[in-house]
């Protein structure tokens, strides 16, 4: 038996197919590798991240139009990459773990800094070191760096090493653990009263529609999108900020630390911690601290308040090493009356603090020559210009 099909009839039937749904796929699950090896990965001896099969670098689009789905893998391999830092922060640089809030109880959310071994007993000089804000965590300048370039560019070890070679004690901080994250109890079905509900139609529609969108922009490529994890927050005591953090860190170990000598490096968000320090312990700051060396730091003394006094001991004991076209050690123009900058030499923000790591160590010797010659530190003598010529 045979069935003749019409013209109207197949235009009636492709009417009827969803070509759009048709083309979605299905996003595949939110699930990772827990581990570099069996991501297929492994640092090289040039520190550089390469797949072990192949000897390429990382592939952020490793599945083609599944961006959520490459943005979660990318996310999961950060986080080994954190693990990965940590564990040559206590290994390859010997330093401990300290946690906090120092008085935590068992069951509170806690975060922790690493210590070199003479840290709080070195009677000469202390190294401390703070990175930006975002997902970086302790030993990290910048995790594309690390994933994208090598270790020794987006990570602190070179300047911990340094540091160690040079007689510091070293304080790694961890300005952006603030808070535990905690998953969520399922939430039961919200009963939907038979009346409707209490709040304006208008403002109904708006709302549905507003959620309409959102849906569609988020699921339009997904034909079964995953659920992602529902999380809380819960703060951590004292640190649940990156300012509260770089404070408590300063009250319970630098000030108590024995080193007469304080250096502060400060990238990106870093800075803005230093400047809310300085402006909350002020005559402390001023006794102990020698010099700071910002990397395109994003703090404003206006917004912050920093007082007169303030601004004129920033103007003779820091130095902001910025993102410019300018060759290394360029002075520039500023237009806040806090402290000098300086061209870091390169535009790329995240690569201020590798690019300048030469520049920031002669920077603190020059401070320490002019400390012991009895001669008072000045922008002129602080400037890396002066340093290397």
């Amino acid at each position: 038996m045979f069935m003749f099909f019409t013209l109207s009839d197949c235009n009636d039937l492709l009417s009827r197919i969803d070509l759009d749904e048709l083309m979605k796929k299905d996003e595949p699950p939110l699930y990772f590798p827990r581990t570099l090896e069996e991501f297929e990965y492994a640092f090289n001896d040039q520190g550089q991240l390469r797949h072990i099969k192949t000897g390429e670098p990382f592939v952020f689009n490793y599945r083609e139009d599944l961006h959520r789905w490459n943005q979660k893998r990318y996310e999961a391999l950060g986080e080994i990459i954190t693990q990965h830092v940590y564990e040559l922060l206590e290994k390859k640089c010997n330093m401990t773990k300290e946690i906090l809030p120092v008085d935590a109880s068992e069951d509170e959310p806690k975060s922790f800094i690493y210590l070199s071994k003479d840290a709080l007993n070195n009677p000469d000089k202390l190294l401390v070191l703070i990175q930006g804000r975002g997902v970086v965590r302790a030993g990290q300048w910048a995790r594309r760096l690390i994933i994208n370039e090598d270790i020794d560019s987006g990570s602190q070890i070179p300047f911990i090493s340094r540091a160690a070679e040079e007689g510091y004690g070293v304080m790694v901080l961890n300005p952006n653990e603030n808070y535990l994250e905690v998953e969520k109890p399922e939430k039961p079905a919200a009963e939907v009263s038979p009346d409707g509900p209490d709040e304006p139609a208008e403002k109904r529609e708006r709302k549905e529609e507003k959620e309409g969108k959102k849906k569609r922009d988020f699921y339009e490529k997904y034909r079964k999108p995953q659920k992602e994890k529902q999380t809380d927050q819960i703060p951590i005591r004292k640190n649940s900020t990156p300012e509260e953090h770089v404070l408590y860190v300063w009250d319970n170990f630098i000030s108590k630390s024995a080193a007469k000598n304080v250096f502060f490096i400060a990238h990106s968000y870093g800075g803005l911690s230093f400047v809310e320090l300085m402006i909350k312990r002020e005559a402390q700051v001023k006794s102990r601290v020698q010099a700071v060396a910002m990397t395109d730091s994003v703090h404003n003394v206006w917004h912050q308040e920093a007082g007169k006094s303030t601004l004129e001991w920033m103007q003779e004991h820091c130095c902001n090493w910025v993102s410019s076209t300018e060759p290394l050690d360029t002075p520039l123009e500023t237009m806040l009356p806090d402290c000098p900058r300086i061209s870091a030499g390169t535009e790329r923000h995240e690569l201020t603090s590798w690019r300048s790591f030469h520049s920031i160590f002669k920077f603190f010797t020059a401070t320490l020559e002019a400390q012991n010659s009895d001669t008072k530190p000045s922008t002129s003598v602080l400037l890396p210009r002066a340093v290397s010529s």
